[in-house]
This record gives C-alpha cells, sequence and structure tokens, in this order.
C-alpha cells in the first residue's frame, strides 16, 4: 500500500459499528454548531467550524459500500476504492503521492460495509491544493490497469493471510450462515477467489455506477466557512453528478430453532467461537435500549455479566463479549470468545445461561446506573479530533440521527429503565435459536448442543 493510504487508515470504517464508538464523543457541553447545505448536484454538506487549529479534514461518503457488491464480484467496492487513490488522469500513484506527501496532507478512499468514504486532513495553507488532489481523483480517476492489477494482487494477499487466523475464518463463516446471498453476507474485502476474479473493466464500471454526488454526505470540520467551502466544493466537484439509485432491503433474519453449529478443524490451542442471530437496523428507535443492556451482558469488559461469569468466576476464557452491529440493514448480535478446546462445551452453556438470565429477571439498580454512566460519561472523548468529528457527521446524516444528536444522546441513555433492559432482552436476544461457528482442534474440543437441543425440543413440543 502507498504511504499516503497507511497514513489515512483513520478513514477505513469496518461498517456500521463505528457510530456506537464515535457518538460517545459528545455532550450537550460539548455541541456541536454543525451547517447544513446542499450542493447544486444534491450532495449534502455540512460544516463544523473549529478556529483554534490552522487544520481542516473532510469526508465525502458516497453509496458505494460493499453493500453493493455485486453478486460473484465480492471485494469490489473494496478494491475500487483502494485504486482510486492512486492517481489522476494526468497523475501517476507515484507523483500524486509526492504532491501529498509534500504538503503533508492526507488523501485516501476506503470502503466500508454501508458506504466508502474519501477524505483529506491538511493545513490550511493546504486546503485548496489538496482538495484538487482529492477532486482529481473522484472526478478523473486514473484507474490504470497496472495499479489495478497490483492493488488486486495486494488484496488477495492479504485476505490469504487473513484466512490463516481462525477467528476471521469462524467470523466469515457465521456472516455467511446469518446473512446468505444479502448485502451484508460476505466479508468487505472478499474472497481470495471472487476477489481474484476481479478486472480491471469490473473496478472502471463500479466507479462509474456508484461514485455519484446527488447521493454523498460531504462532511468539514477545521479552520474554515461554511460560505467558502460551499463555493470550492461547488467548482472542484462539478464533474460529479447523478445519484444511485436506492438498494432493496433483504428480508428479515431468520434462524430456525436450535443451535445451528458449524465446525472448522484447526490446529490451535484455543478455540475461537462465534454465535449469535438477527440484530437490528441502525434506525430501530430500541437502539439505545440496546447499548444499556448489552454494556451489561458483554459489552462493558470487566464489569459485564460475560466477563464476570465466563472469565472471572469461571476462568475459561481468555476473551469473551457481546455486540449488536446496526447498520442501514439488520445487522447481527453476536457473542464472541476465545477458550481452552476443552472448555469449549463448559463456556457456550455459561453463555447461552447469560442470556436466558437477562430475559427472565431486571437487572440490578448498581448494573443499570453503571452502564448509563459509562455510556453517557464517555460519550465526550471522541470529538477532540476533527477526523472524529467529520466522522459523527456523515453517520449523524447518513442514519437520519438529526443534527442535534450530541445532545440527545445522553437523555437517549439516561431515560432507559430496568424494564426497558428486560423488554429488549426478551425481543431481541434469542438462546434458543442460533448459529454457531467454532475454529478448534475439534478432537479435543468436542463441541455438542446438548443444552440448546434441549430447548428445541421443548420449543416444538409446545
Amino acid at each position: 500500500m502507498s504511504g499516503a493510504a497507511d497514513r489515512m487508515k483513520m478513514f477505513a470504517f469496518a461498517g456500521v459499528m463505528a457510530i456506537a464508538a464515535l457518538v460517545f464523543a459528545a455532550s450537550p457541553s460539548h455541541a456541536l454548531d454543525i451547517k447544513r447545505m446542499t450542493l447544486s448536484n444534491g450532495a449534502v454538506l455540512l460544516v463544523s467550524e473549529e478556529h483554534r487549529l490552522p487544520m481542516v479534514t473532510m469526508m465525502i461518503e458516497f453509496d458505494a459500500g460493499t453493500r453493493r457488491d455485486p453478486k460473484g464480484k465480492e471485494g469490489l467496492a473494496e478494491l475500487t476504492a483502494e485504486c482510486l487513490s492512486q492517481g489522476t488522469k494526468e497523475l501517476t500513484a507515484p507523483e500524486f503521492d509526492q504532491k501529498v506527501d509534500f504538503m503533508g496532507s492526507s488523501v485516501a478512499v476506503s470502503a466500508g460495509r454501508d458506504y466508502s468514504t474519501a477524505g483529506m486532513t491538511t493545513l490550511k495553507k493546504y486546503q485548496g491544493d489538496t482538495l484538487k488532489l482529492l477532486a482529481g481523483i473522484l472526478t478523473e480517476p486514473g484507474l490504470r490497469d497496472v495499479d489495478i492489477e497490483r492493488k488486486r494482487a495486494e488484496q488477495v494477499a492479504e485476505i490469504k493471510a487473513a484466512e490463516e487466523q481462525p477467528g476471521y475464518t469462524a467470523d466469515v463463516e457465521f456472516t455467511k450462515d446469518l446473512f446468505g446471498d444479502s448485502p451484508y453476507g460476505h466479508p468487505g474485502e472478499g474472497s481470495s477467489e471472487s476477489a481474484g476474479k476481479l478486472t480491471a473493466d469490473d473496478v472502471r464500471g463500479f466507479y462509474r455506477d456508484n461514485y455519484k454526488l446527488g447521493s454523498a454526505i460531504i462532511a468539514v470540520a477545521g479552520d474554515v466557512t461554511a460560505d467558502e467551502v460551499k463555493v470550492s466544493l461547488e467548482k472542484e466537484l462539478a464533474g460529479l453528478s447523478g445519484s444511485v439509485a436506492p438498494q432493496a432491503e433483504p428480508a428479515p433474519i431468520a434462524v430456525a430453532p436450535g443451535l445451528h453449529v458449524k465446525l472448522i478443524d484447526r490446529n490451535v490451542v484455543q478455540a475461537n467461537i462465534i454465535m449469535g442471530s438477527g440484530g437490528v437496523e441502525r434506525s430501530n428507535p430500541d437502539f439505545y435500549r440496546l447499548k444499556v443492556m448489552n454494556y451489561i451482558l458483554g459489552g462493558g469488559g470487566f464489569s459485564s455479566r460475560l466477563v464476570k461469569v465466563v472469565r472471572s468466576e469461571h476462568g475459561l476464557a481468555y476473551s469473551v463479549d457481546s455486540g449488536f452491529e446496526p447498520g442501514k440493514f439488520q445487522g447481527a448480535f453476536t457473542v464472541t470468545l476465545q477458550t481452552k478446546n476443552q472448555s469449549s462445551n463448559q463456556a457456550i452453556d455459561l453463555i447461552l445461561q447469560q442470556l436466558r438470565e437477562i430475559q427472565e429477571k431486571p437487572v440490578s439498580d448498581g448494573e443499570l446506573d453503571g452502564a448509563k454512566k459509562y455510556l453517557i460519561g464517555s460519550f465526550p472523548l471522541g470529538l477532540e479530533r476533527q477526523s472524529a468529528i467529520a466522522s459523527f457527521m456523515v453517520q449523524v446524516e447518513f442514519y437520519g440521527l438529526g443534527l442535534d444528536y450530541a445532545e440527545q444522546y445522553p437523555k437517549l441513555i439516561g431515560s432507559v429503565t430496568k424494564d426497558d433492559v428486560l423488554a429488549v432482552a426478551k425481543k431481541y436476544l434469542h438462546p434458543d435459536s442460533m448459529i454457531l461457528v467454532a475454529a478448534a482442534n475439534q478432537s479435543e474440543a468436542k463441541i455438542k448442543a446438548s443444552q440448546m437441543e434441549k430447548a428445541a425440543d421443548a420449543a416444538s413440543a409446545q
């Protein structure tokens, strides 16, 4: 990867859980003054003026996420994003990187699950020159065969290296089993087989079809004024027009009763296990109740029930946590853990026990208060940097959260009650209908589904 791309890893979003981290980053005392406008080509422009430092960060969201990958061409969105950073029609990749490096700026494009992001960070005095470079790779990208082939080979090599990791393999299989052929049913980078078949024409076609400003969100944070930004963007991005047609929402996820087990045999000491079911989309009004419930269950680190029971009390897990992965479409609910092969069944049984217990009786006052205090108290920490502010604005607009979201979030979390936690646990946790994938030394792990099989039999008998 190029030096510029490496420095811009801050712009790479792994899906839609980034919003969960970023929304921790504001509080009523740190409310953002966001100006919202619409460009002549239809793009939404959000600007947060901050003049304390002579720096500017810009992020442009395109409806070109990995959920847009055509069937059989999984990995195309990610490859296209990587290739867009390889210069313009006039500048080769080394020439482009040299110009960016000379100014000490950063420019890159990356693909996430729901959308792709083109971004730049620069000193104020180089704002215009850096924007021209960013606009160049978006409006007149080089997309040369040689660069596309090089990036494709890098992507395949990275996938093959990842496939050696048992946790990665388990996650890929779980995702495929849960989502099937829906837009979220494949890893963003694709498989080594699908990525290996991608062509230069595929990349150029994906760029042509999906990088359209009429569907875009542009967020700018830093030493700027909203009016000057609008004028410069109208000029520099005039070559991008049109919109991307909405994508059909996939059917709701339905996991049949029972524990559906897939075993991957690996010569490892630690079993890597992922288990779960369908989750929610980001627009679900229960999102905030679920955040509190999941913090108590398995998302709160050492204060969570899963860590206390599975790791601290029984000493079975190297790591264990739970989480919802909401996106534009319905995401997953997962519990992941690493444990000795021989303790796999006991750890799985304890997890299922905790899922049922949080559905059966209210959490304690201490658990509820601790969860809300953490989620609200950690909220301001992430908006210290311009990149976090720009990303926050993109996601607020993309998910329709409202420009006052930084003020509303603490109130929404603070209003959650014990009855709310119990209600969402009953509604969204499905301990009797789950998919489980385990990459382990199967001769030692001997993973079984006894507890789930009993639950499925009882459910079918009713």
